[in-house]
């Protein structure tokens, strides 16, 4: 399996690039405008892009959505709720085949109504559901309930050894696994929703006296 974090400029933005090896076939998460971040390592697995997907539909995450899809001739992939308006809705358990590789896909609900996380074997790129260390951000109100549920229901579900790859590199290391998520991310260790949305109030002032940067 080829599997590459791409730095993507914004906001400490990441690109993912996930492709199978032997039958030469890509996908491309998240591309950020301008080929130059992607298409060489492209190029150097002579893959095929078969589609490019949007973890959600912030312009941040979009914005270099239509130019790979028109470069590789590529499907665009993203939830039905998506302001894209994918070529090819996704909805929470669909799969989409990469050669050898198979593309889950897990409606995560809360960040955003179209925030979607995407399973390749043992990665999972989370876009801005999941950081390292982090929650993505919303409302105190519908949104948070939202997104709890799809920590408890879904992520907080998968298997320990899977590997999170988020959609910025607002943690301490750019990647890290559900066991570890489960064992150091304050928001996850949040017995009840309640608890959950106080730390999402108090944030500022948790992060201010834990030292989080």
């Amino acid at each position: 399996m080829i599997f590459y974090q791409i730095p993507a400029g914004g906001d400490r933005n990441f690109a993912y690039l996930a492709g199978d090896a032997d039958g030469g076939k890509g996908a491309l998460f998240d591309p950020p405008p301008g080929r130059e971040r992607y298409l060489p390592l492209v190029e150097k697995h002579q893959l095929e892009i078969l589609y490019c997907v949007a973890t959600h539909g912030h312009s941040d995450h979009t914005a270099g959505l239509k130019e790979a899809a028109e470069t590789f001739k590529a499907v665009s992939v993203a939830h039905p709720a998506s302001p894209v308006r994918p070529l090819r809705p996704v909805r929470d358990g669909d799969t989409l085949p990469l050669g050898a590789l198979t593309l889950r896909f897990i409606h995560t609900p809360g960040h955003t109504d179209d925030s979607i996380c995407i399973l390749v074997r043992n990665k999972l790129v989370t876009g801005d559901t999941l950081f390292v260390g982090k929650v993505g951000g919303t409302d105190y109100g519908e949104q948070a309930k939202k997104e709890w549920d799809s920590f408890q229901r879904k992520i907080l579900t998968l298997e320990d050894d899977i590997e999170v790859y988020p959609g910025h590199d607002y943690g301490l290391q750019p990647s890290s696994t559900i066991a570890r998520e489960k064992s150091t991310n304050p928001f996850l260790l949040r017995k009840t929703f309640e608890e959950f949305l106080e730390l999402k109030i108090n944030w500022l002032q948790y992060k201010k006296e834990h030292g989080i940067p």
